[in-house]
């Protein structure tokens, strides 16, 4: 039972950027799977820790706030999505996994993630009027590219863990996985997950260095010249920013759609419209809810759109002042479960690629998070599973290299 678990949970992390019926599917037969096993062996992981209550509590206060949404439409479905991605993690924290299986499960996230770019790519090369690079089950282009800079961070501190005493051919073999990562990513084009993949590189590898007891000079060095290489090059992602520059438009409108959100949230403070409902927020009622409380309308400060392109207003649009401050209580405990437990520089690889992996995830989910709307769906559940195993690391022995 525990090797079809595993072979479950290997299947789910491949296909989670690739199809998205399979990765419900599997999800599911995985929790069946792991629960089953522990009342087998009579163990759920040790007692109850704050961990628990943090994850149990952003679980709850999904449905929390669609039992109280301001507007009803999606917000029991989308609730599903918090379940999800926080079963996930507290399974993964749980599990007791051994680094043997970890480090297979990071395997099958990298290549799961390299198959999902060779398809995009082809269908970029192929199909008539595709204009970005993107991840089948991921979507959006600036969605996709969340996910990779997530993959990617992981990638490289495996990379980086390991090349003390990796083989030629295997040094060779991560510098082409983490060098089709950077590609792609300026491939997509988005400007936030680029810049937050090469700010997560520096700090990782700095982290590394000083961990070692070496000066960050070489680090540094290496920051500038990757900077000078992508600035004399000017790949599409420049081009993009200095245009929208000139346009006056550098955040592409976002300002108007946070106003919106802020609208929604002024109106529905503790609990948000529901999530999911977004999307449902229009000039009619903001310009009602504005008029309700004596203010005069201004259309043409307010637009539209399906997510609040930004984690904090989406939450809290979506999940008012409740769900934002159960969202914000984990980020609190992710960050400080990290930089408590910094690996030693002789630590096996995989413990830096999962510290790392889930170091680079709440990077993303945050600085990204600023001007997108992050940790959701595939990008939660990538996070989860690096977050997980992290936790799920952090409280074994290391063992040798």
């Amino acid at each position: 039972m525990l090797q079809l678990e595993l072979f479950v949970l290997y299947a789910f992390a491949f296909v989670l950027p690739l199809f998205e019926a399979p990765k419900n599917f599997l999800w599911l037969v995985y929790a069946i799977l792991w629960v089953a096993n522990r009342l087998r062996n009579r163990s759920f992981g040790g007692p109850w820790s704050a961990w628990d209550t943090a994850i149990l509590t952003w679980i709850v206060s999904g449905y929390g706030v669609a039992a109280f949404a301001g507007i009803h439409n999606s917000e029991w479905l989308s609730a599903f999505d918090i379940l999800r991605y926080g079963s996930v993690l507290w399974m993964l924290k749980r599990s007791g996994y051994k680094p043997v299986v970890l480090s297979t499960l990071l395997l099958y996230i990298t290549a799961g993630t390299l198959t999902a770019l060779a398809r995009g790519g082809y269908e970029l090369w192929t199909i008539a009027g595709r204009e970005y690079l993107g991840l089948n089950s991921v979507g959006h282009h600036n969605h996709s590219a969340i996910y990779v800079a997530i993959a990617f961070l992981a990638a490289l501190s495996w990379l980086r863990g390991a090349w003390a005493q990796a083989s030629p051919s295997a040094r060779v073999l991560g510098l082409v996985v983490n060098t089709t990562f950077v590609v792609s990513l300026f491939i997509m084009t988005s400007r936030a997950a680029v810049g937050v993949a090469f700010l997560g590189a520096i700090l990782l590898l700095a982290a590394h260095s000083v961990r070692s007891g070496k000066h960050l000079g070489m680090t540094l060095l290496a920051a500038l010249f990757a900077a000078g290489i992508v600035f004399a090059t000017k790949p599409e992602v420049i081009k993009r920013n200095e245009q929208l520059l000139k346009e006056n438009i550098f955040l592409s409108h976002r300002e108007g759609i946070w106003r919106a959100g802020l609208e929604a949230w002024k109106k529905f403070p503790l609990f948000g419209v529901g999530m999911g409902n977004f999307g449902r927020i229009d000039r009619p009622l903001v310009e009602t809810w504005r008029l309700e409380r004596g203010d005069p309308p201004t259309p043409e400060r307010f637009t539209f759109a399906s997510h609040g392109h930004s984690l904090f207003v989406n939450a809290l649009a979506e999940r008012g002042a409740v769900g934002l401050a159960a969202l914000l209580a984990v980020l609190v405990a992710w960050g400080l479960a990290l930089g408590r437990s910094v690996p030693q520089a002789n630590d096996p690889p995989i413990r830096w690629a999962y510290w790392g992996g889930a170091f680079g995830a709440l990077l993303v989910a945050v600085i990204v998070g600023l001007v997108n709307t992050t940790l959701h769906h595939e990008h939660a559940l990538i996070s989860m599973l690096l977050l997980g195993g992290w936790l799920a690391l952090r409280d074994q022995a290391p063992e040798p290299r």
